[in-house]
């Protein structure tokens, strides 16, 4: 399996984790990520230390308490593919929170450098922008739950959901220079979730000079870091494709540059 792909553990540990990217696992320096399990009841705990994060309630419901702040009975969808946006918190740099399921949960905690410049705070589903982004088989639908207009020190959050025969983060773009205004360097990881689970996605991370050029298949729950280069994504017939993107890195903005090679593709046909 390449090194590029993140595989779950099989089973939760004792704490509800199922996967955890940090920084040195993969080699970078912006972006962590984790996955937690939580049976109904269960609960799971966190010091934020020097990092900002953002808790993605992927589906279930629950409680969380900050150390300022609490919300109770949080969620509404039991399942991703419901296409509905989630709610999610923002938990500042030295906080800490604890969540409890009422229901099962799972749960992503995005992670990157914090500054403490903003307090923790719930992001619910009628805050998140939705868009249609592209046209025919490049067309899919965009959950920006925390994008750069949103307040927040490093992290950059969005949500995906790719139709079975389409392509997504197409035409192939990349944001691997520190290069402002043209181009922000953004390590990033992908979390992807499959239906039917049995099915997989493809995803090409690729660079102008090919010194990095894998052609993946992703399977149900893995997640794929990104640290430079193109990265496309499809869906082949009769498997939709959800992820969730986590971006951060030295400053916080999105500016991409697509693969000259396939930048004509945005041009809608007639055009």
């Amino acid at each position: 399996m390449s090194q590029l792909i993140v595989a779950p553990a099989a089973i939760p540990d004792r704490d509800g984790s199922l996967m955890n990217i940090t920084p040195e696992t993969a080699g970078w320096s912006y972006v962590g990520f984790q996955v937690i399990r939580l049976a109904s009841g269960q609960s799971f705990q966190l010091e934020t230390g020097q990092l900002e994060m953002c808790l993605v309630l992927l589906s279930g419901k629950m409680d969380v308490q900050t150390r300022t702040e609490q919300w109770r009975n949080i969620g509404q969808r039991m399942n991703v593919f419901e296409r509905t946006p989630p709610y999610s918190v923002y938990v500042p740099n030295d906080d800490r929170f604890e969540v409890r399921a009422l229901t099962v949960v799972e749960l992503a905690v995005c992670s990157a450098p914090g500054r403490g410049n903003y307090p923790a705070r719930l992001i619910a589903p009628e805050q998140v922008g939705v868009e249609t982004r592209g046209y025919g088989n490049i067309e899919r639908r965009i959950h920006n739950i925390l994008p750069e207009q949103e307040p927040a020190d490093s992290l950059l959050v969005v949500e995906v959901f790719t139709p079975n025969g389409h392509w997504s983060s197409y035409p192939p773009h990349k944001h691997d220079r520190d290069a402002l205004p043209d181009e922000s360097l953004l390590e990033e990881t992908y979390y992807f979730r499959i239906q039917p689970e049995t099915g997989f996605a493809m995803q090409r991370v690729y660079t102008d000079d090919r010194s990095l050029d894998e052609t993946l298949i992703v399977k149900d729950g893995q997640a794929v870091l990104v640290p430079r280069g193109y990265h496309p994504v499809s869906a082949p017939p009769g498997y939709d494709c959800y992820y969730l993107n986590v971006m951060a890195g030295p400053t916080r903005t999105w500016k991409f540059h697509n693969d000259p090679e396939h930048a004509w593709i945005m041009k809608k046909p007639g055009e």
